[in-house]
């Protein structure tokens, strides 16, 4: 934790109450009356607040002044097929941090349909609070839930990876993924859940214009997946 996230609608003054924040100035910060913390407010700007009162169960911050911009968002949409739900709070940690725009959950014939009544699914915006306060921002990526592949693939997708370039993580394919990746274009990564696509789906992703591609020759778990692919488009973006 990086920055202490605040409410958009902040002003002058906040109280923090949240266990995990007030834990962190507490515990790890040690903050004391008078002390500066970095703080972003939610939406908008970085800046710093001072500690005004320590309470047993909460931090009063004032003089909030934020007047930095947060890191730009990745030209970056990641489409992942649901994966095992104690896996969630990370990628979606992650991938915020990493500075994903748009990230699209999807069905896979590798996902099994329990992942979908998950409670994880209800903490989605707590994990991306958690990755905006890992990476000094304040602006969450937009999250779309797609249960039904198919007319998604069919419907929708062609229109979203239109002036992209949408890659198809695929271990099993010629094309190596550092070979193909242009940096002039935004991108869309299609990555799958462990076990990775089916031959159908692989082939429903390129019908719509998506491009088949791989990372080496090991098989990986989605949440590293993930990372080397999210980590590949912030290296390269900078």
């Amino acid at each position: 934790m990086n920055i202490i996230l605040l409410p958009q609608n902040t002003s002058s003054t906040a109280f923090i109450d949240d266990k995990t924040s007030v834990m962190h100035l507490k515990q790890v910060l040690k903050v004391t009356l008078g002390d500066t913390v970095k703080v972003g407010i939610e939406n908008g700007h970085l800046g710093t607040a001072v500690v005004s009162n320590i309470y047993d169960s909460s931090i009063e911050l004032s003089q909030i002044h934020c007047t930095i911009a947060p890191p730009a968002k990745l030209p970056l949409t990641v489409i992942l097929a649901i994966p095992r739900p104690k896996v969630l709070r990370r990628l979606f940690l992650d991938m915020t941090a990493m500075g994903a725009q748009h990230i699209i959950l999807v069905n896979s014939y590798r996902s099994e349909k329990s992942y979908w009544q998950t409670p994880f699914l209800t903490q989605l915006d707590n994990y991306i609070h958690e990755g905006l306060q890992q990476a000094c921002d304040t602006v969450s990526p937009t999250v779309s839930l797609k249960k039904r592949l198919k007319p998604f693939v069919e419907d929708e997708l062609p229109a979203l990876i239109a002036g992209k370039q949408a890659i198809l993580a695929h271990p099993y394919t010629n094309e190596q993924f550092t070979q193909v990746w242009d940096n002039a274009l935004p991108h869309v990564l299609v990555i799958g859940a462990e076990g990775g696509w089916i031959d159908y789906e692989v082939e429903l992703f390129k019908t719509a214009g998506c491009q088949a591609a791989h990372i080496g020759n090991r098989i990986l778990r989605t949440e590293n997946a993930v990372s080397v692919l999210c980590g590949h488009a912030l290296l390269t973006s900078q």
